[in-house]
């Protein structure tokens, strides 16, 4: 028998202990957020990391700072870091498709988070790009639907109603996704109305208080302001209030300053989201296809978001 001396047996060992330092070497995620200074994206982002933490996972947390190229910037940073994998909340969904495809050639997987991946106007939300392991977000025309069940309560029977929306940034699905949802649930609930104008609030309070400033000034006898997020609900209360408006206001997203402005009679409604929860799915979707625990191809998923109002508001305890 041949005796391996200690002197040959040294790379061997050196070599054994190296390869169980890498399969014990924890996996690290990357997440890619839209921009941190919005608190939904803020929220998403601590989900995620508490899940991280959780597993025993390394979370990587890059801020797009609601800059397309800047967030074009931290995916490549991602794949040259060989990350593990990687959360994409994007920011421009027809964009988002040319990274997922990078990723996929690095051999990285993606879950998209808070907004879909591909051009909305062609993909149904369900329709998950195929390159995704999963997409995890609300169901956004749904959640649409229940804010016009919301504004139907609201609006006088039987006559034409002057409508208004403040729309969220151009290149965000969920503009059009929440507008055709509001739609459907106005017409399902059997209402006239007339939408007599539209402007962007960009997701931020104090835009959305000049959209509707401008608006009320164009369309004073403007019945119901439906807002594409709850900040900018927060933001257009203030104009109607100044302007001395009877307007309803409704938005989505069930936020602190929304839940306080509804207790308080600001606003009238919001649908429920909690974007905590789905930056823990997020992460879980992400590790079960990683770790093979669960294998994931475009796959689509959400959870429930009803509509709040003062009645029922216990039903969404803030997560943002």
């Amino acid at each position: 028998m041949k005796t391996v001396g200690s002197a040959a047996f040294a790379p061997i060992l050196c070599g054994m202990l190296m390869a169980r330092a890498v399969i014990a070497a924890p996996l690290r995620f990357g997440l890619s957020s839209a921009g941190l200074s919005y608190p939904f994206a803020a929220a998403i982002a601590r989900g995620f990391k508490r899940a991280a933490a959780h597993a025993g996972v390394q979370a990587i947390v890059l801020d797009g700072e609601n800059r397309v190229q800047k967030q074009a910037n931290d995916l490549q940073d991602l794949i040259a870091e060989r990350v593990n994998g990687i959360v994409l909340m994007p920011l421009d969904s027809v964009i988002a498709e040319s990274w997922v495809n990078q990723a996929e050639r690095a051999g990285i997987p993606v879950v998209a988070v808070g907004s879909q991946v591909g051009n909305p106007r062609r993909r149904p939300l369900r329709d998950v790009y195929p390159k995704l392991v999963a997409l995890v977000t609300q169901n956004e025309t749904a959640a649409g639907r229940e804010a016009g069940r919301l504004a139907a309560r609201l609006l006088p029977p039987g006559r034409l109603a002057p409508i208004a929306i403040i729309q969220g940034a151009p290149g965000f699905p969920e503009v059009l996704q929440r507008e055709v949802g509001f739609e459907q649930g106005l017409r399902t609930a059997h209402v006239k109305y007339r939408i007599v104008a539209s402007q962007p609030g960009y997701w931020r309070t104090e835009d959305a208080d000049v959209a509707c400033q401008n608006i009320l000034e164009a369309h004073p006898s403007v019945e119901l302001f439906f807002n594409e997020a709850d900040d900018m609900a927060v933001g257009c209360a203030r104009a109607v209030r100044s302007a001395g408006s009877p307007a309803k206001l409704i938005g989505i997203g069930g936020s602190r300053l929304a839940m306080l402005s509804l207790e308080a009679g600001r606003i009238d409604g919001t649908v429920c989201y909690k974007p905590r929860e789905l930056g823990e799915l997020a992460f879980a979707a992400l590790y079960d296809d990683v770790t093979g625990k669960k294998p994931l191809h475009a796959a689509f998923i959400t959870y429930r978001t009803p509509g709040i109002t003062r009645a029922n508001a216990r039903e969404c305890p803030p997560q943002w």
